[in-house]
């Protein structure tokens, strides 16, 4: 061996090996015999960047650079650049050494790490794009690929190039981990709880892993297997805030309240308590009954990740301390349209107080509100840049806590204004002669709402009840496309929902009906709230309105509750809703007209 070539030949196989004393000693060799051998410089500098001495690496790799500007010369210039966060200036001499090289896979994909760095993320999946065209196998790029689809919310293309990534380089834990949480995204919970334990096995002590895998099983269901995760998790990381928050729900979800409330005070005994559970724990609170901590607890929505913006007003917030006789006060819808129905109630008793009250409601919800008694002026939402004069303002969901409502003092319905009598005509009309009892249909909520999937149920799941001697109405808006198709085969439920316009439209049509047979939305809301029948089907941890083990609401004395047992099934649910409707369409078939 007498050339500098030899020596660097050498010297990187030693370096390659984990040997860099040895490996150092080959560049040397080769330097003495050419100082300017480039590659010896450059590959003096890379044993400089391995041990994290960067002005010594740069020095060396720019000395190569100067003589002889090689692609891979200016990719480790790039990667020296990007340790001291120069990244701005890594990125233009990636792009140079690209110009020199643009088929070479592994500058495209330091180009697409480089741009990770700048938070540029759509063109780095563009760069690891381009890495897979010219190496459709390149683990890192897949990966990558992948965990930044995820990021950019295409989770249906994330899983599809993590399934990829997986089927060629399997049981790579990191891979195991995004999948399992893009799966979680797109409510695949199995496929996400397995690729958990996948990655678990792999990574026994990464608490993050532990902590999905619990969420998984939990949106399925099985929280006593998730308790044990977050358990495992917290035993990892004992800091770990999201898996005590995680424990706390799954506890809430199996109704071991106790255990909940002793959990929060845990939390707060040691500086964990959060917004999320100090939410969690007012829902708890309000479920079980105990109104006076539940409605103060609940406060902590509007600092909630999740929570929609609030506008802030400069005027000061009401919660009932202070005198408002004469004042002008905005109430503003801050959650759904099911919450903003629900506590309109209180807007009457605001007025009784001697308030002007100034209604802010979601556009669809304007025209009915319009008229409701106690709202001096009734504002859409989309109009709020131009409010008039006001003195103090309290969101609407903070009502019930402004009033003290104790579940004695719960002001119930119904209290919405009767929709026109000329849209409930126009119903009547379409609907012909009332020979059956009729019967309106809800059975799915806001698909992104996140009970989604206890709340909402397949139509073809209620359509057990439609052997029933009535006529069925449907009040579904937007049906699922697997629902969609169901409604279509049945000609037993009468679909007028494409002529409902608003919730004023909805209302007429309600009153047109005997009753209404709804899951947990925001039409359940409208129909209690009008004072018509109203059978309401619940999952076994249902929303905190609905209190635990009882049939009727204190909310609205014309609803009626049909519960999920410990099963959780909703198919039990139906046959009893079913049993009971078939003897109420009797009597109707019986009685007077």
């Amino acid at each position: 061996m007498s050339t500098a070539a030899a020596f660097c030949e050498a010297g990187l196989a030693h370096f390659r090996d984990g040997r860099p004393l040895d490996a150092r000693a080959c560049y040397q060799q080769a330097l003495g015999i050419d100082a300017e051998h480039t590659d010896a410089q450059h590959l003096m500098g890379l044993l400089f960047l391995q041990a994290r001495q960067y002005n010594e690496a740069l020095a060396w790799i720019v000395r190569a650079i100067q003589r002889a500007p090689k692609p891979e010369y200016l990719a480790s210039f790039a990667t020296v650049l990007q340790q001291y966060g120069r990244c701005d200036e890594a990125l233009n001499v990636i792009d140079q050494a690209i110009q020199l090289r643009p088929d070479d896979a592994e500058l495209w994909r330091q180009r697409g790490d480089i741009l990770i760095q700048l938070a540029r993320l759509d063109q780095a999946l563009l760069s690891f794009q381009q890495t897979l065209k010219r190496a459709p196998h390149h683990h890192d790029a897949l990966y990558k690929s992948g965990a930044l689809l995820h990021k950019l919310e295409r989770n249906e293309e994330a899983a599809a190039a993590l399934d990829l990534s997986d089927s060629l380089f399997p049981n790579h834990a990191p891979t195991l981990r995004t999948r399992a949480w893009v799966r979680y995204c797109l409510k695949r919970f199995e496929g996400s709880a397995a690729d958990g334990r996948r990655a678990h096995e792999l990574d026994p002590d990464n608490a993050e892993i532990c902590n999905n895998l619990g969420l998984s099983l939990r949106r399925l269901g099985r929280n006593d297997e998730a308790l044990a995760w977050f358990d495992k998790a917290i035993s990892i990381q004992p800091r770990f805030v999201d898996a005590f928050d995680n424990k706390l729900v799954a506890l809430f979800q199996l109704h071991r309240f106790d255990e909940v409330f002793a959990l929060s005070d845990r939390m707060n005994a040691i500086g964990l308590s959060s917004a999320v559970t100090a939410w969690n724990v007012s829902l708890a609170h309000l479920l079980t009954g105990n109104f006076e901590a539940g409605w103060r607890g609940r406060q902590t929505r509007l600092k909630l990740p999740s929570a929609p913006r609030h506008p802030q007003f400069q005027q000061p917030i009401w919660l009932g301390d202070d005198g408002i006789a004469g004042k002008t006060i905005l109430v503003a819808a801050d959650e759904g349209l099911g919450d903003t129905i629900h506590f309109v109630r209180y807007v009457p008793m605001l007025a009784e107080r001697g308030a002007r009250v100034v209604l802010v409601v979601q556009d669809p919800l304007h025209r009915l509100m319009s008229t409701l008694s106690g709202a001096s002026l009734c504002i859409p939402r989309l109009a709020m840049g131009t409010l008039p004069a006001f003195d103090l303002h309290c969101p609407i969901s903070s009502l019930p806590l402004a009033f003290k409502t104790r579940l004695e003092t719960i002001p119930s319905g119904p209290y919405l204004p009767p929709p026109p009598e000329s849209l409930v005509e126009a119903w009547e009309n379409r609907l012909g002669a009332r020979t059956r009892l009729r019967v309106g249909l809800v059975w799915s909520g806001d698909p992104h709402h996140v009970n989604d999937e206890t709340r909402s149920i397949p139509l073809r799941t209620l359509s057990r009840i439609l052997d029933v001697n009535a006529s069925f109405v449907s009040l579904q808006k937007a049906p699922r496309p697997h629902d969609a198709a169901v409604l279509r085969e049945r000609r037993d439920i009468a679909d007028l929902t494409a002529d409902l316009t608003d919730f004023t439209d909805t209302a007429a049509l309600i009153a047109c009906l005997d009753l209404v047979i709804t899951v947990d939305t925001s039409v359940a809301h409208l129909a209690g709230a009008l004072g018509r029948p109203t059978w309401i089907l619940l999952p076994w941890t249902p929303d905190y309105r609905w209190l635990l083990d009882r049939a009727d609401s204190p909310w609205y004395p014309s609803v009626r509750l049909f519960r999920q047992t410990e099963t959780r099934d909703y198919e039990s649910v139906v046959d009893r809703v079913r049993e009971e409707l078939r003897a109420l369409a009797a009597a109707f078939g019986s009685g007077p007209r």
